[in-house]
């Protein structure tokens, strides 16, 4: 009478704590649902916010404050006709002109509120075309106006008042940087919608296939909306005090991050708990076992994961800095709505309906072949199908698979070399046709590509000439010409006589190159420039927005440099406190290497002869290495840990096989989870997202299948016991199969 009394109270405290979570997260997801839908608000897609102040470019910037009062983003409307431009198709330009400080922008703001100086038209020599630059003020526009950016409403102003031209027989194209943002804020925007959407649906039809269940995906992927919740409350948070950067790609990678690792971490959850009830009849009992067998590996992937982010710190670059920091936020919320939300969502039926979420395949007590280890190997690989004959093929010719496995991964890797990752042209990060890339194309075949957005050099007054000289030397620049003093109202050109300006002892000089600032080929111009300058006046200094991307590829590189060996470092020590080994974590990070080099090398021959990119910019392989060793890494710990577990039982060699044949299933439905994921990255149009789609994808599928279900089994299985070195001593001989203390063995069941 008694029992029953204390069984009935200690369920209703199991019922009441499984209510208390659930009550937690969903008001957790109400706020974080609100944050998720304001993120855009508080991104910043400006490559000129992300570079360090000791960045050359960054120092222009600074010295070009003295030079005027305002920070300007120019925008460029270009008009062309049919041939020669008419007298009226002039005039109807000039109206235009006149009419565009009236343009409304809503909040009752006409677009004069931010126009810096007048428009005033330029003709182009050919007389074909004419352009118009409209100098907006770069803070003001950047100010959010609800839901919307004052420079978006700037530019579709300005885009829908162009159509009025058409009726003079005109063509108009709204350009130049401000239209470049515009349309990549634009790009960005489809994160909050079509990306999330084509990821969960990925998921769920992925996780049906798995299941096999009309109740359990929804489970798992509520579990991923709500982590994503919370972590776009935390972001948001953040970002909007400005702790740390937020822009389109970090909350891309935010998104498809916080479902793959929350899917995953559910996958181990609930296949540990499938397994427990097949074992016992309380479904609390089971969850508990089912927690502590999978807490251990869950940590380390979150651990290694969030460790490999937050090397990310050490960028020079905002945008990388801010990207480990926003990454990892999403891994944690993924970890800890994996171990809190998901066993309350499975176990709100209590003992009587929890089985019922597994349905039309639900696990029935005392119908596990065996019971804490005491089935024998050739039961375990019966049991498990294909990966129980993917075991038996492994173990009886290990050294020929996993020979085999890395001669064909290094053929691969001898491709690397075609990466082209030195960077890229700004119009060339659209793979979709935008309105400021056609335009752009517009104002190169009839005006000075460069004379949008000159390159500016800062020269002490006393080495003005030798500087000038030197610029107008440099291949790629047509003309230089220093600033000058102004004495008329704002906007006015100086007098053709003026004194040039000095500011501090410093001069000006804008040069106009060959290529429009926002091409690869200006960037090297700008390179020149400065060894040009540089040998003859080491204190010159060379800015604007082509000096920006170089400054920003040159930094990318450098980050290359210093993140690598910081990562591998840091996986590594992560490894061998989780194995209790030193040989195990190098053979496991060593495998995931030649992974990466795979990877990095099947991408060079796509990107190349079959989707025909015009080259990749070196944050692209940074990114790929970061996420596919911390991601990778992950397989292999949810192998090596069960493998650890059974070894400790069996010996290595039978431990191996075990853990390979039992973790098969679960580990292969979470990679192909995460590389579908990521893949869902590629539905938005934008040349980076879809290169590290590819590049992730592809990784996490070679890292699932080949590396973890081939290369380290094999591997674990030649060297045998060593493997464990250099404590070997707690694994039994694999000729014998020692019963080891509970402390040791840890295995679930026994529990």
């Amino acid at each position: 009478m008694l029992s029953d009394s204390s069984g009935r109270r200690r369920g209703v405290l199991r019922g009441l704590a499984v209510l208390g979570v659930l009550l937690v997260w969903l008001t957790l997801a109400g706020v974080g649902g609100q944050s998720i839908g304001k993120l855009s608000e508080v991104q910043e897609n400006d490559n000129a916010a992300f570079l360090p102040r000791s960045a050359e470019s960054t120092r222009a910037a600074e010295l070009a404050e003295g030079f005027s009062d305002d920070t300007t983003l120019p925008a460029i409307v270009v008009v062309t006709g049919d041939g020669q431009l008419t007298p009226e198709q002039l005039a109807a330009v000039d109206d235009f002109a006149q009419a565009v400080p009236a343009l409304e922008i809503g909040e009752g703001r006409t677009l004069e509120d931010v126009l810096l100086a007048p428009a005033f038209p330029v003709p182009s020599e050919d007389g074909e075309a004419v352009l118009l630059a409209l100098s907006l003020d770069s803070d003001a526009v950047q100010e959010t106006v609800g839901e919307e950016r004052v420079l978006n409403e700037v530019v579709n102003a300005l885009r829908e008042a162009t159509a009025e031209l058409d009726g003079a027989g005109l063509e108009a194209w709204v350009t130049g940087p401000a239209g470049a943002v515009a349309d990549v804020v634009e790009a960005f925007g489809g994160i909050d919608g079509i990306l999330l959407v084509v990821a969960l649906a990925v998921v769920f039809v992925i996780l049906l296939l798995v299941y096999r269940s009309p109740s359990l995906p929804f489970t798992v992927l509520f579990t991923s909306v709500f982590a994503l919740a919370g972590a776009g409350l935390v972001v948001y948070e953040l970002a909007a005090a400005g702790v740390l950067v937020l822009n389109g790609q970090s909350q891309g990678i935010l998104f498809i991050l916080v479902v793959g690792a929350a899917t995953d971490y559910s996958l181990l959850i609930v296949a540990r708990y499938r397994e427990e009830l097949s074992r016992v009849a309380s479904p609390y009992t089971a969850m508990r076992r089912a927690l502590r067998a999978s807490i251990e590996p869950i940590a380390a992937s979150a651990g290694t994961v969030i460790a490999g982010l937050l090397t990310l710190l050490l960028s020079d670059l905002a945008s990388n800095s801010s990207l480990g920091p926003v990454a990892a936020i999403g891994i944690v919320a993924a970890f800890v709505a994996a171990l809190t939300l998901l066993p309350a969502f499975l176990l709100v039926g209590g003992h009587r309906f929890a089985r019922l979420i597994f349905w039309p395949r639900i696990p029935r007590a005392g119908t596990a072949a065996g019971d804490g280890g005491q089935d024998t190997l050739a039961e375990v690989e019966a049991r498990n199908g294909v990966w129980g004959r993917v075991s038996g093929l492994v173990g009886r010719r290990p050294r020929l698979v996993w020979v085999t496995t890395a001669l064909l991964l290094a053929a691969a890797t001898a491709f690397v070399p075609q990466l082209r990752a030195s960077g890229t042209s700004e119009t060339d990060i659209f793979l979709t046709e935008v309105e400021s890339v056609t335009g752009q194309e517009v104002v190169a075949e009839h005006f000075p590509a460069g004379q949008v957005q000159p390159v500016t050099v800062f020269a002490p007054e006393a080495d003005l000439d030798a500087v000038l000289e030197a610029v107008l030397a440099t291949d790629g620049v047509d003309s230089a010409a220093v600033v000058a003093e102004v004495a008329g109202p704002p906007g006015a050109p100086p007098a053709p006589d003026a004194a040039p300006r000095v500011v501090d002892g410093v001069v000006q000089v804008q040069a106009v190159t060959s290529s429009g600032s926002e091409t690869q080929e200006a960037v090297e111009v700008v390179a020149d420039v400065r060894q040009a300058v540089g040998e003859v006046s080491p204190e010159t200094v060379v800015g604007g927005a082509a000096a920006q991307r170089l400054d920003t590829q040159q930094t990318s590189i450098r980050d290359l440099q210093v993140i690598v060996p910081t990562v591998l470092v840091v996986i590594l020590l992560v490894l061998i406190a989780l194995l209790r080994s030193v040989v195990a974590p190098v053979l496991l990070l060593g495998a995931n290497l030649l992974s990466l080099g795979a990877t990095l090398g099947i991408a060079a021959i796509f990107f190349n002869g079959v989707f025909d990119f015009p080259g990749a910019d070196p944050v692209v392989p940074l990114y790929a290495f970061v996420f596919l060793v911390a991601l990778g890494i992950d397989y292999s710990i949810f192998l090596m840990t069960r493998v650890r577990e059974e070894s400790l039982r069996h010996g290595t060699r039978e431990g191996t096989r075990r853990g390979l044949a039992v973790t098969g299933g679960v580990i292969t439905s979470a990679g192909v989870i995460l590389a579908a994921t990521f893949g869902a990255l590629a539905v938005l149009p934008l040349l980076f997202l879809v290169q590290l789609a590819f590049l992730v994808a592809l990784g996490v599928l070679i890292d699932t299948l080949v590396v973890r279900s081939l290369l380290v089994p094999g591997l674990i299985l030649d060297i045998g016991r060593a493997s464990w070195w250099p404590w070997q001593r707690r694994v039994p001989a694999d000729d014998t199969q020692t019963e080891v203390p509970q402390r040791l063995a840890e295995p679930a069941t026994s529990r």
